[in-house]
C-alpha cells in the first residue's frame, strides 16, 4: 500500500511499517538537497538552528548552512547551493525536513521534490510498493504544523509516479497534482510560502523549485546524512 500522510504524526503513523518513507518539503528543504547532491555534494540534515549545528558540523568535518537564508552563503536558500563543490559536506539545520528525515523508521528513506519526483519514484518502484509519502507542511512558532500546498502538490507528482495500490489519501493528493499541473507556478508562486519567500528577495528559490525535473539525484539517508543513490 502507499500511504500520504502529513508531517511527524504520518511518520510516527506509518514509517516504522513501512518499506520507503519519502519526505516532501519543497520550499526549501527537499529542493536544497537535490541542488547539492546534483553536485555531488552530501546533505546531513539537522534539526536545530543553534550553536549545537555548528558543533556537528565540525564533529562530521563539514560546513554548516546559514541559520538565516542568503543568496551569498550556504543556506536553505536553493540558489545558494547551485555553486556547491564536489565532495563538500555540508549540515542544512532545518526543524522540519531535517526532523521529519532523522525521524523516519523505515528502511529505506528518500527525499523528494519537482526537481526529481520521477527518478525518486523509479528508484522506489524498484524497492517496494509498501511506501509512505509524507508532505511535510510549514511550522508555525508554537511549533504545530500549517498546511502548505506545495508539498501538497509535491507530494501528488511523486505520487503519479510511484506504482502499487494508492491510500484514498494518497490517490485524491495524486489526481489534485495532475489536475492542477498545467497551473502549478501560479498557485505555488501565489501560496503563503511562495508570496512569502518572493516578498523577501528570494524568487529564484520558488523558480527554481518549480523546475520539474530538472534534478537528477536520488537522495538516500544512510548514517544520517543524504548521498545520491
Amino acid at each position: 500500500m502507499i500511504n500520504c500522510e502529513w508531517g511527524i504524526d504520518g511518520i510516527n503513523k506509518y514509517s516504522s511499517i513501512s518499506d520507503i518513507t519519502i519526505i516532501v518539503d519543497i520550499l526549501s528543504f527537499s529542493t536544497c538537497v537535490d541542488i547539492a547532491l546534483s553536485q555531488k555534494a552530501i546533505v546531513y540534515p539537522y534539526v536545530y538552528k543553534d550553536d549545537s549545528a555548528i558543533e556537528y558540523a565540525a564533529a562530521n568535518d563539514a560546513l554548516f548552512a546559514s541559520f538565516n537564508r542568503s543568496k551569498d552563503k550556504f543556506s536553505l536558500s536553493p540558489l545558494s547551493l547551485k555553486k556547491i563543490s564536489e565532495g563538500t559536506r555540508i549540515v542544512l539545520p532545518s526543524p522540519n525536513g531535517s526532523e521529519l528525515s532523522l525521524c523516519s523508521l523505515s528502511k529505506v528513506t528518500l527525499c523528494a521534490c519537482f526537481r526529481n519526483y520521477r527518478v525518486v519514484a523509479e528508484y522506489a518502484n524498484s524497492i517496494s510498493e509498501n511506501i509512505v509519502v509524507i508532505p511535510a507542511g510549514e511550522k508555525w512558532p508554537n511549533n504545530t504544523i500549517r498546511f502548505a500546498i506545495e508539498d501538497y502538490l509535491g507530494a501528488g507528482a511523486l505520487l503519479s509516479e510511484l506504482k502499487g495500490e494508492h491510500s484514498a489519501e494518497a490517490s485524491s493528493a495524486k489526481k489534485l497534482f495532475e489536475s492542477l499541473k498545467p497551473e502549478l507556478y501560479d498557485i505555488i508562486s501565489g501560496s503563503l510560502s511562495g508570496r512569502e519567500l518572493i516578498e523577501k528577495g528570494f524568487p529564484e528559490d520558488v523558480d527554481l523549485a518549480l523546475e520539474l525535473n530538472a534534478g537528477r539525484s536520488v537522495p538516500v539517508l544512510k548514517n544520517k546524512y543524504f548521498v545520491n543513490s
